[in-house]
């Protein structure tokens, strides 16, 4: 097995299966990667393009090439010196396609005396095992029976022994499941979902037959040597993250592992056997660098103008979580409420429920972070119990009996609750108040604080000293498949809060040339136009109606308003075909890529281990998902990157050239000379331009980035501004080019950074 010095991220899918990802393996090596690192690679549900429903736990999934593929892809990594990490989904199991799982097949089969009832999260004392999949409840006049199955229309379910005879409704009701209208799923739900999703049905992981039935053959891989590292999605959903965490390093006591859990600014962690996060922490430490916290006050005064009222976040993401918790998720509120009053299951709910479901939901809507570990995180809880007795003071007898049972780690209250509150804030905040809030989306991403506008250099460093100190082995990263917006888009975007003045006029300009009946969703449409340009109009249609629907306030995927929707659609093909929108864009645009050149080398050098997605090695203009998982042109970067090795030193352009230099030479440097990357020093700059330069030592690897470039523009540029580098000879890995400090004194900024506004520094050989 190989250190892990940096990822490249791969989808890999039907589209784009192992034996394309084996032909990856000299680039990447070329690249400076160490690992290829992989979307879940396990029998995935039939047509899945992302792998994250798992139905199968035994197997490489057939659609991406199976086993043989899969060593295939190991042996050509291994031949260029690469390895392998890989994704795990431990949470949760595809059951959209009942006969592709055989667990899920038959437990609806055989119910509770099926060998895998176990395996899911499912309750059954609520009686009959719900699946919500009909039209309507009336659709059981369209079920059949056929070749020992009940059918809806393409859906197959198994029958249960000797329930064969009789009309198809008569069928259906003797089985161990319910067929009922999908609508009724977020209500009654009969099994733990991921989030909201019916398709996905929670494991019980902490058993340690599930567990083992589950992890099997992804630690099979580690202890034959093909494994390095494993990154586990979504731990929060389960019931101990970590007592899982501790039974997944003792099965894989070497391997890199890093957790997606999501980090509120500032949140400390349980001391689990990890080597960290998956990134979405740095992503916005990084980017809050590039951003101008002058801009705030004008953004604030357009959302208002925009939307006619004054927001208050804290506020609306109250709203917003408290919606998720009484609607989508309302299902999960039940069996809490029911938890805490003690009402059997199987009787009807009564009034000191609903009352234990009020103050759960008011708990769920003003916790700080996504969810506790107790005993760890009580600090959270009682803050969250502080605010719901302010909220709701009428709630006050109800909070106090849920109180010493939601701080006891062993009560199935508090167990549940725990699981429930991360889906809470997951759908709440990410997937709901990023999208109503549209004041900067360019901090709308998962991890972040969207009321934080820009920081600091010194937020900065001591952020990242801190990172050093606790995870300096944890992932970064700057784009993922989930992130709402990439990196380079993000980065366009933060130029706008320097120019906050021309970008209200601008807006203004374009309601009348693009109206959208909403003003939040219009200007969430103007700040993607301005930072994705040129884009097609059919890519930004379907990400703003995405985006629309996750809001829920005009149109929803549940309830669709066709005569919003096709009002946005026309505003959409105006603003992509407008003149004055591809002026604007082409204004903003090459500020933009300092911007991006500045927070790819600071990811890529950054204490921690960086990941890059895949193909953002060059300008990605890439929106939410599933936009951000388009296929790349790995011809085309392969071709770029032996023209920089044969010496050329690229523009800074549209081709993006630049930027591949920079991820290239920065991940080389960190996989050949790891040991200049041991450590956290800033570089202190001075003089005129002093703010608009950020550098660190890292150990004898110095990255110096701009930020701001508008207004070091207007300043007339670096000019008196000097670096304080250690006494030597330094060689900028991007050029080449030689610097010396000490007797002559500091070396000026404007030198360092003549050709590129970013550049990565290594102490000369004698």
């Amino acid at each position: 097995m190989g250190a892990v010095r940096g990822t490249y991220r791969v989808q890999v899918q039907p589209a784009f299966d192992l034996g394309a990802a084996a032909g990856l393996a000299d680039y990447l090596a070329d690249l400076g990667a160490t690992q290829l690192y992989s979307a879940p690679l396990l029998q995935s549900a039939p047509g899945s393009a992302h792998g994250y429903d798992v139905v199968d736990h035994s197997r490489v999934n057939t659609a991406l090439g199976g086993a043989s593929a899969l060593s295939e892809l190991v042996s050509a990594l291994r031949a260029h010196g690469l390895g392998l990490v890989v994704d795990i989904v431990p949470n949760h199991a595809g059951v959209a396609v009942p006969e592709a799982n055989p667990a899920w097949w038959d437990v609806l089969k055989r119910g509770r005396e099926s060998d895998y009832a176990r395996w899911f999260d499912i309750d059954w004392d609520r009686g009959p095992l719900l699946i919500p999949v009909l039209g309507s409840d009336d659709d059981v006049s369209a079920l059949t029976v056929s070749d020992g199955e009940l059918h809806y229309y393409e859906h197959r379910y198994p029958l249960a022994p000797g329930t064969e005879d009789g009309t198809p409704e008569e069928v259906h009701d003797r089985q161990h499941y319910r067929l009922v209208d999908w609508r009724r799923g977020d209500a009654e739900i009969t099994y733990r979902r991921f989030f909201a999703i019916t398709d996905l049905a929670g494991l019980r992981v902490e058993d340690p037959t599930v567990f083992n039935a589950t992890h099997g053959e992804i630690l099979r891989w580690y202890a034959e040597g093909d494994l390095d590292g494993i990154r586990v999605d979504h731990p929060d959903g389960l019931r101990d993250p970590g007592e899982y965490l501790q039974r997944l390093r003792i099965g894989a006591p070497d391997a890199w592992l890093v957790v997606e859990k999501i980090a509120e600014p500032g949140e400390a962690l349980p001391e689990w056997p990890i080597d960290g996060l998956t990134g979405y922490d740095a992503l916005g430490e990084v980017g809050a660098l590039f951003v101008d916290p002058a801009g705030e006050d004008a953004f604030t005064a357009l959302d208002t103008e925009l939307t006619g009222v004054a927001t208050d976040y804290p506020g609306l993401l109250y709203t917003s979580k408290k919606d998720v918790a009484t609607g989508m998720l309302r299902a999960e509120l039940r069996r809490l409420a029911r938890l805490a009053s003690g009402v059997s299951p199987a009787e009807p709910v009564v009034p000191d429920v609903s009352e234990y479901a009020e103050a759960l939901s008011e708990i769920l809507a003003v916790f700080p972070v996504y969810r506790s570990y107790l005993p760890f995180g009580l600090d959270h809880l009682a803050s969250a119990l502080v605010l719901a007795r302010e909220n709701r003071p009428d709630l006050g007898p109800a909070l106090d009996a849920l109180e010493p049972r939601l701080t006891d780690p062993d009560d199935e209250l508090a167990i549940r609750f725990q699981q429930t509150s991360g889906a809470v804030m997951a759908k709440g905040a990410e997937d709901t108040a990023f999208y109503r809030w549209t004041r900067f989306v360019a901090l709308n991403e998962v991890g972040g604080d969207p009321t934080k506008f820009g920081g600091s250099p010194a937020e900065w460093h001591a952020a990242a000293q801190a990172r050093q100190a606790v995870f300096p082995r944890g992932m970064t990263t700057l784009s993922t498949h989930d992130t709402k917006r990439s990196e380079d888009v993000r980065a366009r975007l933060a130029v706008l809060s320097e120019l906050p003045d021309e970008w209200a006029d601008a807006v203004r300009r374009w309601r009348d040339i693009a109206p959208v009946p909403d003003g939040a969703i219009a200007h969430l449409l103007y700040q993607s136009v301005a930072a994705t340009w040129p884009i097609e109009a059919s890519r930004l249609r379907e990400a703003m109606r995405k985006s629309a629907r996750e809001a829920r306030t005009v149109t929803s995927w549940n309830d669709p308003n066709e005569e919003f929707e096709a009002a946005l659609d026309a505003a959409v093909e105006a603003a992509v075909a407008s003149p004055d929108v591809v002026k604007f864009a082409e204004r903003i645009t090459p500020y933009g890529w300092v911007n991006a050149l500045g927070q790819k080398l600071v990811q890529l050098t950054m204490p921690g281990i960086p990941d890059t997605y895949q193909g953002t090695e060059l300008w990605d203009n890439s929106l939410v998902d599933p936009d951000n998982r388009r296929p790349v042109d790995f011809d085309a970067r392969r071709k770029l990157l032996a023209r920089l090795d044969d010496g050329w030193l690229p523009p800074v352009d549209a081709e993006g050239a630049a930027k591949l230099l920079v991820t290239s030479r920065a991940l080389r440097l960190r996989r050949d000379r790891p040991e200049l990357f041991s450590g956290y020093t800033p570089v202190s700059a001075s003089g005129s331009a002093a703010a608009h330069a950020v550098a660190f030592d890292r150990g004898g690897a110095i990255t110096v980035a701009t930020r701001l470039p508008v207004a070091l523009e207007r300043r007339g540029g670096w000019g008196d501004t000097v670096l304080e580098l250690p006494d030597g000879e330094w060689t900028d890995a991007l050029t080449g080019a030689v610097y010396s400090a000490g007797a002559d004194g500091p070396v000026g900024v404007v030198d360092i950074l003549s050709r590129y506004p970013v550049a990565l520094l290594t102490r000369s050989a004698p």
